[in-house]
């Protein structure tokens, strides 16, 4: 929460230097705020920026002891990331995920990392 309005000024500058347009939207009380990057969805090089600023934005929220995640979780652009967030818990993530669900049916290749 003390790095919100830096993390939200990084953001909103991250946003100008790429050209990409959007918004920032918060729930301040507890230090989450989400943006909306606007892009051709036809435009392979706004769409690779929009990806990079994303990325700045959640190693930038780790990097302060923040999370990658909200209250709606992660999304798989983010998954990549997670390790750096939860270190060896993301493994057993993982081995809870395949004793609950042996047939991989729940969201294949999404939250937990890929099987071995």
């Amino acid at each position: 929460m003390s790095a919100l309005a830096e993390q939200v000024t990084a953001a909103a500058e991250d946003m100008k230097a790429a050209g990409i347009l959007g918004d920032i939207v918060g729930h301040v009380g507890d230090g989450n705020f989400h943006t909306l990057l606007l892009v051709d969805p036809e435009n392979a090089d706004e769409i690779a920026q929009a990806k990079e600023v994303a990325r700045r934005m959640a190693e930038r929220a780790l990097a302060v002891g923040g999370t990658i995640s909200g209250e709606h979780g992660i999304g798989i652009g983010k998954r990549g990331l997670m390790e750096a967030e939860h270190g060896e818990a993301w493994q057993v993530m993982g081995a809870i995920k395949t004793a609950l669900d042996p047939h991989n049916i729940l969201n294949p290749g999404k939250m937990v990392p890929d099987r071995n």
